[in-house]
Order: structure tokens, then C-alpha cells, then sequence
């Protein structure tokens, strides 16, 4: 048999590997052939005729596609755009990416816009991608088309915010053109209406047409010549996110919406108030109006409704829920409850974890009274700092508009990582793998004679962190008056919170009695201490399948190769505590890499789910909630949160058991729940109105359309069947 030498093969490989390469090109350009130019193959129209949106046209030929994902657009020098509105696409999977959505034929595109003052030129780029469909399919690479397109008249100098300038557009329409589809006078497009429920409080409509929006963040409210008089907050109901091309992400409110609003002040005497709203709305895809104001006088004697038009009168307008406000709470009402909250906060299931290390210390302190103390000490001012802190961001975020609630930093998938971090680095430390010293916070000898006081106060700044997924009994009211009540009241009211937490602590700390009963400290503590650090590894578990459901497998994946750089950097750490400096330098570069996959938790934007509406749950939107009362349906809303211990806890007892199920069919009502896991402004809406700090929030609204009764956080089967059976007006027979 004759040998054939490995080189040889390989050279005869090489040749034929060549051949094959010098082929592609003519294969390629046979392919190439009967390709049309791009530019043929999607052709491209703008029209910018109408004030305030460019609309785009591409004639597809036969065989091409262009795929829906693949557009974008970008503003020239002086012109801001909103976001595309573009139809939905054929829904397929492709071979290179994935599930995709791709036109056919032609495709027809609206991208609104504002220009900034002088601006007399509109310039965009338009970016997109296509393939020719027959086999074997070629694909374009991405291409751009730059348009430069002529000024609308009554569009230049428009200034992104205002809608100024499109309003003086809509006003050369004129007034008699709503029969062919354009813009309505403000009159008839934004209807007024408001009435006197009592002499306290009012309530206005806003009716619109179909297809026009009104927005919540600009309309004001006030009374004229009413001294001693004012309005408070309005209450506004949950509205409709909306990414507007003049003010961003905001709220609006389509079809109609009820406001209820009090006075604040002793109307006795007074026979009517004059109130002056300012408001603005836009035509949907059309054109924004100016900002309108409407004055309108309203009888507070005989409650009789007025639109500030006699032509018309108004029709008679339901009753509002217009339910106890935080404030009606009084300072020392509201500290107490947060006293006995901060109390009860010991025995929920969020805050076991951190007991593991609090049990350590407890120990610990049966060596002396003095030790006691310190222990106390610091570990309340821990507890005390950590509240006060976030008392200050929450009531500071919210007095500038934003909906940020109990619990909330938890929404930040960075947060997320970074705890699940904490606790294997504290789970790690308590198994023996690194030693930090006598406590946690010692990272250095220099720190050996104040280990403990640290070590103190980061269990307490970790006790705080862990419980804020939980709402207490007693909470609820509390925080619900600190988000409402002037800084100074609701920092009493965190760190009363606070107290309650740590008065344990403080009890054993400051009461020798207490402290003698305690199990004299050993050599078996260490062996306990191991046991507890189990809790804490757990506790990261939890915190990474809180991170899947809000950002999906790449965001876990981050957070684990951040936990073993963390684990090989205390291991590490260890080994170099006599290995001189370069050792420690090593030390730092691996802290500093676990940083790098947390930080880009950031960037994981959040998986595109669709929300299922299985064994009988409803998702939550304002709008099947409407319709569900307006059918006189029953509907039991639950708003709750995937690192919400409390709502777990519920759901687990109570709302994930067959006995409910069956209650809701025997009552006839729908379950409908709210995932308040990531951010969701619609949600955030919904707890305001209800003047809820977080998560959980039970609402039951009965068939007869009134208003909706709210539940305690910790509920029970026989709390939730009253409730559902008076709001079907039934009488259901209790389960054994």
C-alpha cells in the first residue's frame, strides 16, 4: 500500500481550499447580476406639509423586503424627533436575526418633530435595510439616505417643549374643518366640566374626542379671588405612558378623565369659587394646541355642575372616590405607627437574613454590659443613618415629580447586583473562606481597635437594605404620610422607623436582665456562626432570580461573573495578608474588575415579554379596569413585585391557593395584577392615587361601580373573602 506523506494532503488541501475561494466572486457576481440598486429596490418619499410631522413612503419592489427593526432616524442641526410610528410588520423568524417583522410591497411612516427657533431648514437621515427574498437570498448592508426638506409654513421656529408654534398652525386651520378628519376647535376638542361635591371638595371632567389626549403634567389649577382659599393636590387617576415628542415620556388622558381636587379653607358663606385651569392636548399624529385656560365659576350651595358655557348644560357626573388622605394622619398618630411598623419589620421574612449576623452579635454582646451597649449603639446608628438616607432621596425625588416608592431602589438592576454581591461576600466571611477581622468592616489591621463599631453599624446600614422589599403592618400609613408630609415630618418618620427596628437590639443592649438571659459566648459560636451564613446565600439566589425577571439571562450572567471575581478576590485577599504590597495591589485590580459586569447591568435593557393571562389573572391596564366596572364586574387588583417579600408571602398564603380560585368563581370576579418588579409609570400612577408607599396594594372594587376598598399589606383568606363577598353583594359560604 503507498503512504501518502501528511504534507502532501495538506498542500492538496490548500489548493482545492483556494480554487474553491477564487470561485466565491463569480458565483457572487452571477448573483449580483439581477440585483437593483438599492435606491430602486426601496424607494423613498417624504412629505413635510404638515406642521409637525414628517411622513415617509418607501414603494417596495417585488421579491425585496425591508425589515422593521433595522429603521432608524436621526435629526439635523436644530430639529428634535419623537419616535417613529410605524405599522406593524409580517412576523417571521429570520436565519441571521431571529425573530423579526419585515414590509412587503410599500410601508407608509409618521415621524413627529419640533425645530428650535430659526430654524428654516428640516434635515433627517433615514436609515434602512432590506434583502432581495429569492434563493439564495442577498441582503443590502445598512443604508442611509440624508433628506433635506423645506419648512412647513407655521412650523419654523417651534421650540421642543412648548408646542407654541404648532399651535399657531392649528389656528390658521380654522374652525369648520373637524368633517374631514382634521383638527377640532380647543371648544370641542377639550370639554370642561366641574361641579361641587360638597363645599370642600370639586370635581372637573375633561371630555375629548376620539383621538385627541390631554396632558397631565401641564394643566394647572386655581382659584381667583378666593382669599383664605386654596387647592390641594389633585388626584389625579392612572393615566396612559405616553412618549411625546414636545415633553418625553409623560402622562395623558384619552376619551375622559375625573379629577377630584379639595379646598383647603372655610368656605362658610361663600356661594360659589371661581376656578381658572390651564391645560394643554394634542389631535393623536396630528397637531398639539396651545396652552388654554378656561374660567369657570361653580356653585358650591346647590353643588350644580357648570362647564362655563350656558349654551349646553353639563350631564349629571358620578360620584369620585375621594378617600382619606395621608395628611388626615397626625404627626404623633403617624410616628407611633411607625414605631409599632419598624417593630413588627423584625418578624417578616426580609429581614431573617441579616439575623443571622444579629444573633452573632447578640452572642457577642453577653461577654459585658459595656459591650452590650456598643453593640446597640452602633448598630442602631447604622440603622438610623441608612433610614434617614433614604427618607431624604425618596421625599427628594418625589417633591421633583418623580413616582418613587418603598422598596423602589430595587427596580435598578445595579442594586440588585451589587446586594447579591454583599450577601456572598457576608455568606463567605461567616463560613470562614475570608476573614475581615472580628467584624465585617474591618479591611486592615489599622481598623483592629474599632472593628467591632464598624463591623456594628454595617449590620445595621444591611439590615435596612434588606428589609425595604418588605411592608410591615403599620408601615403603609406611616410612609404614606412621610411621602405626603414637609421634609422635616417625614424624616421623623423614617427614622422612628428605624427605632422600631433596632429597639431589639437596643432592649438587650441597655437592660442587664435581658442580656444575662443570653447564651454565655464559646467556642460552639463559631460553628453557629457557619450554619447562618446559609441565609445569606440564599438571600443572593433570591436577588439574582429577582434580576432574571427583570432584565433576562444576560444580566444574570453578568452578576455571576461579578460574584466569582468577588470570590477570587477575598480569596486572594487572604492569601496576601503576608505577602507584602504588590500582593495588595493585586487585591485592588480584582475589586476593581467585579465593578466592570456590574456597571454594565446598566446597559441590559429589559426583555420584550408578553404578558399572559394565565389561571384566571388579568394583566393590569387602566383601561380593561375601566372596562371591567363599567360591565359591573368585580375585580380584585393586586400590585406586587417580584422582590417583594411581602407580596411572595401573600400570594403564597392566601392568592396562589385553590380556595381563592374558587372564590372568585363563586363571587364571579376578575383577578387582575400589576408587576411593579421593573419601573412602570402606569403603576406608579395607580399607588399614588391610592396613597400607597409600594408594594404590596389590594385593592377590591365592587360590581356596583363604587369605590374601591383597600386591603392591609399581610393578608388573610378570611380578610380577602369579606371583601370580595361584599363587593359582589353575595352572601358566600366559608370554607371549613
Amino acid at each position: 500500500m503507498r503512504l501518502i506523506h501528511p504534507g502532501r494532503v495538506a498542500a492538496r488541501f490548500l489548493t482545492l481550499l483556494c480554487l474553491f475561494l477564487g470561485a466565491l466572486p463569480a458565483m457572487a457576481q452571477d448573483d449580483l447580476d439581477g440585483l437593483l440598486p438599492v435606491t430602486e429596490a426601496y424607494k423613498l418619499t417624504a412629505d413635510a406639509s404638515t406642521p409637525g410631522v414628517v411622513k415617509l413612503h418607501w414603494t417596495i419592489a417585488p421579491d425585496y423586503y425591508l425589515y422593521r427593526g433595522r429603521m432608524k432616524f436621526k435629526a439635523g442641526d436644530g430639529v428634535t424627533l419623537g419616535d417613529a410610528q410605524l405599522p406593524d410588520g409580517e412576523k417571521h423568524h429570520d436565519e441571521y436575526l431571529g425573530d423579526v417583522e419585515t414590509y412587503h410591497h410599500s410601508i407608509d411612516a409618521t415621524v413627529p418633530y419640533t425645530v428650535a427657533a430659526g430654524t428654516t431648514e428640516l434635515k433627517l437621515s433615514v436609515q434602512y435595510q432590506g434583502c432581495h427574498e429569492v434563493t439564495p437570498k442577498i441582503c443590502y448592508p445598512p443604508h442611509t439616505e440624508q433628506l433635506s426638506l423645506p419648512m412647513p409654513a407655521g412650523a419654523g421656529g417651534a421650540s421642543a417643549g412648548n408646542g407654541d408654534s404648532l399651535g399657531a398652525a392649528l389656528g390658521k386651520l380654522g374652525s369648520n374643518r373637524s368633517s374631514d378628519g382634521a383638527a377640532l376647535p380647543a371648544e370641542q376638542a377639550f370639554k370642561l366640566e366641574a361641579l361641587a361635591k360638597d363645599r370642600q371638595h370639586l370635581l372637573l371632567r375633561w371630555t375629548m374626542p376620539k383621538g385627541y389626549y390631554l396632558y397631565k403634567d401641564q394643566t394647572a389649577l386655581k382659584l381667583n379671588g378666593a382669599d383664605g382659599l386654596s387647592l390641594a393636590q389633585p388626584e389625579w387617576p392612572a393615566g396612559v405612558e405616553h412618549d411625546d415628542a414636545h415633553f418625553g415620556k409623560t402622562t395623558v388622558y384619552f376619551d375622559q378623565v375625573e379629577l377630584p381636587v379639595a379646598i383647603q379653607g372655610d368656605t362658610t358663606g361663600r356661594s360659589s369659587v371661581n376656578l381658572e385651569a390651564s391645560f394643554q392636548g394634542c389631535q393623536d399624529n396630528g397637531l398639539c394646541y396651545p396652552l388654554m385656560t378656561r374660567a369657570l365659576t361653580i356653585d358650591l350651595a346647590s353643588a350644580a355642575p357648570t362647564s362655563g358655557s350656558a349654551a349646553e348644560p353639563a350631564p349629571e357626573m358620578p360620584p369620585a372616590n375621594l378617600g382619606q388622605g395621608p395628611l388626615e394622619v397626625s404627626l404623633l398618630t403617624a410616628l407611633l405607627l411607625a414605631l409599632g411598623g419598624g417593630l413588627v419589620l423584625n418578624l417578616m421574612p426580609c429581614v431573617l437574613p441579616v439575623l443571622s449576623i444579629k444573633a452573632i452579635g447578640l452572642l457577642e454582646s453577653g461577654e459585658s454590659h459595656a459591650k452590650a451597649r456598643s453593640h446597640a449603639l452602633f448598630y442602631t446608628a447604622g440603622v438610623l443613618s441608612t433610614f434617614a438616607l433614604i427618607g431624604i432621596a425618596i421625599v427628594a425625588l418625589r417633591s421633583a415629580g418623580h413616582a418613587l416608592g418603598w422598596g423602589a431602589q430595587l427596580q435598578q438592576p445595579v442594586v440588585v447586583g451589587v446586594l447579591a454581591c454583599v450577601m456572598l461576600a457576608v455568606g463567605l466571611s461567616m463560613s470562614g473562606v475570608v476573614q475581615f477581622g472580628t467584624s465585617l468592616g474591618n479591611v486592615g489591621s489599622g481598623l483592629a481597635s474599632r472593628s467591632g463599631h464598624a463591623g456594628d453599624f454595617f449590620t445595621g446600614v444591611l439590615a435596612v437594605a434588606v428589609a425595604s422589599p418588605c411592608t410591615a403592618p403599620f408601615m403603609g400609613s406611616a410612609l404614606a404620610y412621610a411621602f405626603a408630609a414637609p421634609m422635616i415630618n417625614a424624616l421623623l418618620v423614617f427614622l422612628m422607623l428605624g427605632i422600631g427596628l433596632a429597639l431589639p437590639f437596643l432592649l438587650v443592649g441597655f437592660i442587664p436582665a435581658l442580656a444575662r438571659r443570653l447564651p454565655r459566648p464559646g467556642a460552639w459560636m463559631e460553628t453557629l456562626k457557619q450554619v447562618l451564613a446559609f441565609p445569606m446565600y440564599l438571600t443572593a439566589v433570591w436577588l439574582v432570580w429577582v434580576l432574571a425577571h427583570q432584565r433576562g439571562a444576560d444580566a444574570v450572567g453578568l452578576v455571576l461573573v461579578a460574584a466569582v471575581l468577588l470570590a477570587a478576590t477575598l480569596w486572594w485577599f487572604e492569601r496576601s495578608r503576608s505577602r507584602g504590597a504588590v500582593s495588595r495591589v493585586f487585591v485592588v485590580l480584582l475589586a476593581a474588575l467585579t465593578i466592570v459586569p456590574l456597571y454594565y447591568l446598566s446597559k441590559v435593557q429589559a426583555p420584550t415579554q408578553a404578558v399572559l393571562a394565565t389561571d384566571g389573572v388579568v394583566a393590569y391596564s387602566p383601561e380593561k379596569l375601566a372596562e371591567l366596572r363599567k360591565a359591573g364586574t368585580p375585580v380584585f387588583v393586586d400590585m406586587t413585585a417580584d422582590w417583594c417579600v411581602t407580596c411572595k408571602a401573600n400570594e403564597h398564603a392566601v392568592l396562589d391557593t385553590d380556595a381563592f380560585r374558587e372564590l372568585l368563581k363563586k363571587t364571579g370576579a376578575v383577578y387582575m395584577k400589576g408587576d411593579w418588579t421593573d419601573v412602570n409609570p402606569t403603576i406608579s400612577e395607580f399607588l399614588q392615587q391610592y396613597h400607597s408607599p409600594g408594594v404590596p396594594l389590594y385593592v377590591v372594587f365592587p360590581k356596583d361601580g363604587g369605590d374601591g376598598q383597600k386591603l392591609p399589606t399581610v393578608l388573610t383568606s378570611s380578610l380577602v373573602e369579606d371583601a370580595l363577598t361584599k363587593a359582589a353583594g353575595t352572601q358566600v359560604a366559608r370554607n371549613p
